[in-house]
């Protein structure tokens, strides 16, 4: 075999190890990601302690916090909730 032959033999079995190496990578992310749990598992009991009257007016999804607008029972005020835990994070009142 000639140096020119080598050479491509060494090439071509470089790139199907990549290329197996690649879709192992690739199933794992995908498995990985399938099996984290969902964002949005803790809102199912999430209970917002408001006034009588209150309405949810909205909701906006941020980076990593809900912010649910709500009228009625006050002031209109903006409460920012962590979708993993359910919790109450933050409050903003809008004046008016």
């Amino acid at each position: 075999m000639g140096r020119g032959m080598r050479v491509l033999t060494a090439a071509t079995i470089a790139m199907g190890v990549l290329i197996v190496a690649g879709t192992g990578v690739l199933v794992a992310v995908i498995v990985h990601r399938g099996s984290a749990p969902p964002v949005a598992s803790g809102l199912a009991a999430l209970v917002l302690d408001e006034p009588a009257g209150t309405r949810i007016a909205g909701v906006a999804a941020l980076q990593d916090r809900l912010a649910v607008v709500l009228q009625g029972g006050g002031g209109d005020r903006v409460v920012l909730v962590d979708p993993r835990s359910g919790a109450v994070v933050g409050r903003i009142t809008l004046a008016r």
